[in-house]
């Protein structure tokens, strides 16, 4: 099958946001347990579960068109809009709410020994 300049454009739809799964499938690994209670989210186990069938799908939908899928059927499905929707909602809403909770190095960068009013 031979891919329109259109077709070459959906797909490359389909490689970004595949990306941007994998970036919220690591971003919650390094994220720790507590993290989500502290922030009012649901759990870790219920985000990795979600992260991880959104970036298998993800993966799926990207390499298909190496074996003769149409980028634009693909693109239009249920299944990639909603791992997509999934990534957006964790990146958007639970990474800043969690990223306080993050842990840090202790170096020069890092905040050391702080608590929220300071060092202790």
């Amino acid at each position: 099958m031979t891919l329109t300049v259109l077709g070459y454009f959906f797909w490359l739809l389909l490689i970004i946001a595949f990306a941007l799964e994998a970036w919220a499938l690591f971003d919650a690994l390094t994220v720790p347990v507590d993290a989500y209670a502290a922030a009012s989210k649901q759990s870790k186990k219920l985000w990795m579960i979600i992260l991880i069938v959104a970036t298998v799908l993800g993966f799926a939908n990207a390499v298909a068109p190496l074996f003769g899928a149409s980028p634009l059927s693909l693109l239009l499905g249920i299944l990639p809009v909603a791992a997509f929707i999934a990534a957006a909602v964790y990146l958007a809403d639970v990474r800043p709410a969690v990223a306080p909770y993050k842990k840090r190095g202790g170096g020069r960068g890092g905040r050391g020994n702080q608590g929220p009013y300071g060092p202790w």
